[in-house]
């Protein structure tokens, strides 16, 4: 058997385990694992001795939104701070200008990611229309979900959100039932309205300027009093809930009361789990993030959940803004866009979290990469294993990263302050799409290699 690349002498995080095989992949796929010893004709071969090979990451939570905001990237930059990152797959959410609500949007998108793409990318849509016929033609154009808010639409933004915001607990019902029937997952940013009404109000009495204020705006009672009402909702409706950027000790405790009552998965973010509110407070508004940065206690309940799987998943929640949007508003909590970037250090951050003693590799790697191939019925993604795509990471686990500002590839490099000077253990050395170069630690490969994936697609080939 001859192949186009072989993998030679890394240890390799299989199904089964950490391994020490030959990785061989043949038409953008994994054709097997050889022995260390076994010789396998291969027109490329990269040595790997000394470094792990990990399956690439899967963002199932990102926000790109060119082409409406030229000022916070393209495409094309973001996706390669995802290559950077060793992110092979990212998931874009619906909110960009106009709101990706429709067939037509979604198609529209698709073709806007294509030509400039470094990884393979999927997309969210906003169900603007509750009826079958509308649900079912969003899967059938291959929505890799549908995202909804339970909260009105930010004034100002309502084109961002149309078809996105369904704050009635009846019409959060009526999404919850018609995606079980067309079988599409529903992500949900999860805050009560009425809640998050009445502590914006007590809070705009508040010093702008403290993080504090923010937290006091949207505090964890309304994120889990939203969370209790759509898994009570779910039980009746029967989808495939998923909750989004949990953020609280609270909303762990809630995740864990519903535990076996329907299927539902969540997620947390880096942010939540390496930081505080004090960090927040001490970074000043580029660091404001929706829902907020809160406690240590907080941030510890995180880290148990993700640990015993209540969090089964951790996500960027990539938000790029440009210097000077965040900087209009410099000292003013309630005012300033919420958002950070994090495609290019989710990965390396987990990583020091495992060196660390956090978690173990396999888990940690489930969490970024297996568990959302499955959620998202990407059955050829999230694991190294024989006709699996060959999305592939090598990182040497002894080496260290030190993020700067100039070696971030994002366009919001400036505004990722939560990351500068930051010192991880673990390093990527390269990153792998479906058999290609898309980083070799200091460069991406072309634009537009890049593919439209979704269940409804064949073997990740473009509709």
């Amino acid at each position: 058997m001859s192949v186009d690349l072989a993998i030679n002498g890394g240890t390799v995080l299989t199904p089964e385990g950490l391994r020490p095989v030959t990785v061989l992949v043949r038409d953008g796929r994994v054709a097997g694992l050889a022995g260390p010893e076994e010789a396998v004709p291969a027109a490329e071969v990269i040595d790997a001795a000394g470094l792990h090979v990990l399956p690439g990451v899967i963002d199932i939570h990102c926000h790109i939104r060119s082409p409406a905001y030229p000022q916070r990237g393209s495409v094309a930059s973001e996706t390669a701070a995802a290559a950077a990152g060793g992110i092979t797959t990212v998931f874009e959410m619906p909110i960009t200008d106009p709101c990706c609500n429709s067939p037509e949007r979604l198609r529209l998108r698709r073709d806007h990611f294509a030509p400039s793409a470094h990884v393979d990318f999927a997309l969210y849509a906003a169900p603007a229309t509750l009826t079958e016929a509308a649900f079912e033609a969003l899967a059938e154009a291959g929505a890799i979900g549908l995202k909804i808010f339970t909260t009105p639409a930010p004034p100002g933004r309502e084109a961002e959100f149309a078809g996105l915001s369904w704050p009635d607990a009846a019409d959060q019902l009526r999404v919850l039932q018609l995606a079980a029937r067309v079988g599409l997952p529903v992500v949900v940013h999860a805050e009560h309205p009425e809640l998050l009404a009445r502590a914006a109000a007590n809070a705009a009495s508040l010093d702008a300027a403290r993080a504090t204020t923010h937290e006091a705006g949207r505090p964890a009672l309304a994120e889990v009093l939203a969370l209790a009402q759509l898994l009570t909702l779910n039980i009746a409706a029967g989808a495939r809930l998923h909750i989004a950027h949990v953020t609280s000790a609270a909303a762990v405790d809630m995740l864990r009361r519903f535990a076996g009552s329907s299927d539902f998965s969540a997620e947390t973010c880096p942010h939540y789990l390496l930081h505080t509110i004090e960090d927040i407070e001490r970074i000043g508004v580029c660091a404001k993030i929706n829902p907020p940065v809160r406690t240590a206690a907080d941030r510890e309940a995180l880290w148990a959940a993700v640990a015993d799987g209540t969090l089964g998943h951790v996500a960027s929640d990539h938000a790029a803004f440009a210097p000077a949007e965040k900087g209009a508003v410099e000292g003013n909590f309630l005012t300033a866009p919420p958002g950070h970037p994090g495609l290019d250090t989710m990965l390396p951050s987990m990583l020091d979290a495992v060196a660390g003693g956090r978690m173990d590799l396999a888990s940690m790697m489930d969490r970024l990469s297996g568990a959302g191939a499955r959620r998202f019925g990407l059955a050829d993604k999230g694991k190294i294993a024989v006709g699996a795509a060959a999305d592939l990471i090598l990182a040497d686990l002894g080496a260290e990263t030190h993020v700067t500002e100039a070696g971030l590839q994002t366009a919001a490099r400036a505004i990722a302050r939560l990351s500068h000077g930051a010192r991880l253990r673990g390093r990527l050395t390269r990153t792998l799409v479906a058999g290609r170069s898309a980083w070799d630690g200091a460069h991406t490969g072309p634009a537009g290699t890049g593919r439209f994936v979704s269940p409804r697609t064949l073997h990740g080939g473009s509709q």
